[in-house]
């Protein structure tokens, strides 16, 4: 049985915060920028906007984007997981790739902070998505997770941190 894919998500500060959401997809990172992040309240609808597949090994990069280059700014992996997509039995064995055509993602995270159920939808021809927590016993509309976790899950450090650490 093969592993399950990843997913990331990396707390940016560029010109202004951000979250990409990343998800392992024909090898290589299917990403959104989340301009709020993401939420474990299914009643929070978060606008997700389409951007440039990275590669795999992006997916655990920390540290300063330079100034000149396309993302200059600091980067830390906010939450990093394996996820299962819920369409693969459910909905006659679609594969990640359809769901991303179709414009309607559902799947389970396993993260170290993110767990349950998430949908990415395309809405209308805009080409943005949302991100929806379902509603499930993952979620809670109480916790802003933001805010309580705001370091990265693989090295304990803030984008502070990271920034100081990486301007010498």
């Amino acid at each position: 049985m093969a592993e399950d894919p990843i997913f990331v998500i990396q707390k940016h500060k560029s010109n202004t915060l951000h979250y990409d959401f990343r998800l392992e997809v024909g090898g290589v990172l299917k990403s959104w920028a989340i301009p709020k992040g993401p939420s474990i309240d299914p009643a929070e609808k978060r606008l997700a906007i389409p951007t440039e597949d990275h590669q795999l090994d992006y997916a655990r990069f920390e540290g300063v984007i330079p100034e000149g280059e396309y993302g200059a700014g600091v980067v830390m992996v906010w939450d990093i997981g394996t996820y299962h997509n819920l369409k693969e039995k459910d909905a006659g064995g679609k594969s990640m790739e359809d769901t991303i055509s179709e414009g309607h993602i559902t799947v389970w995270l396993n993260g170290t902070k993110l767990k349950g159920g998430y949908a990415l939808i395309r809405s209308g021809k805009s080409g943005r998505w949302l991100l929806i927590k379902m509603n499930d016993s993952e979620a809670d509309p109480m916790i802003n997770l933001l805010e309580n976790e705001p370091q990265s899950a693989t090295s304990g450090r803030t984008l502070d941190e990271i920034a100081r650490e990486n301007s010498g």
